[in-house]
């Protein structure tokens, strides 16, 4: 992990500690969980549909997981043309989330989006990546807040701002996000 990674994480290390687990864990408020038990898998990612979408194994069945607060270039939308960076988007949460990695998938206020995906903050269960935060801040995907699911977003707008000001990823190859593919 690198060192603009790991001041991240510390950051928010104090959130995702007071943070619930899984899908039927409390609120982001729920003081309930230790560091040990919020790391601990309650997933298994099976693919990575695109920059910011995993489908994950959860208790026997698979769910798309719609990664809150973040959004990454299109890459597979249907009905939207590929967007400039969102290979590359795809391709390192590939690489961060290969197929059978155990991760904990922790909630904010609402359960699904209006498509019926879960939506959830990733946190690699080996190491605690918070994944989104890795997105932003390496400069992957853009913050993305939908309130009341914003618990994380200062911490994401700070990560943003850092990517922006560094150049980082989509922010100096494409000039920011949603830029289509010549």
């Amino acid at each position: 992990m690198s060192c603009r990674a790991l001041r991240a994480l510390a950051a928010v290390a104090p959130l995702l500690i007071a943070s619930g687990c899984g899908t039927d864990a409390g609120s982001p408020a729920d003081t309930s969980t230790s560091t040990r038990d919020h790391h601990a898998a309650n997933a298994v990612v099976e693919r990575v549909v695109d920059g910011d979408t995993i489908v994950a194994r959860i208790g026997g069945r698979s769910e798309t997981v719609r990664l809150i607060g973040v959004d990454a270039p299109e890459s597979v939308a249907p009905t939207r043309p590929v967007q400039c960076y969102g290979k590359e988007a795809s391709l390192f949460l590939a690489a961060m989330l290969p197929a059978g990695t155990e991760i904990a998938l922790v909630r904010d206020a609402e359960a699904r989006d209006v498509y019926d995906r879960l939506l959830g903050y990733v946190v690699r269960s080996n190491d605690g990546l918070f994944v989104n935060l890795e997105l932003v801040a390496a400069g992957y995907a853009a913050v993305l807040s939908y309130p009341p699911n914003d618990h994380y977003a200062d911490v994401l707008d700070r990560a943003q701002a850092e990517a922006v000001v560094s150049g980082r990823g989509l922010w100096s190859a494409c000039g920011g996000p949603d830029v289509p593919l010549d």
